[in-house]
């Protein structure tokens, strides 16, 4: 079941980087949270910042935002919003 779920996730994450669609700022923030959520290896993800850095400030407060998910949950989290801002998943 596990590698059914991890399939369908994948599939997400590619319906993701290759649409065309464009997404409000809010939006990508939510996917590249959950996206790195379910991904990071060690831990908490914290990208590099530069004093002053508006955008990566933005990314931190996602990422504190989903901090608390288990990698299953933001995997799941992130398929959802990929339905239900793209499309179907096929299978």
């Amino acid at each position: 079941m596990m590698a059914q779920e991890n399939s369908k996730f994948l599939k997400a994450y590619d319906m993701a980087s290759c649409t065309d669609q464009q997404f409000p700022p809010d939006v990508l923030l939510h996917f590249y949270a959950l996206y790195k959520r379910a991904t990071e290896r060690n831990g908490f993800y914290i990208p590099p910042t530069n004093q002053g850095d508006l955008r990566s400030a933005f990314k931190i407060n996602a990422l504190v935002q989903v901090k608390d998910l288990s990698k299953k949950e933001a995997q799941e989290r992130y398929i959802e919003m990929v339905e239900q801002h793209i499309g179907e998943i096929p299978k």
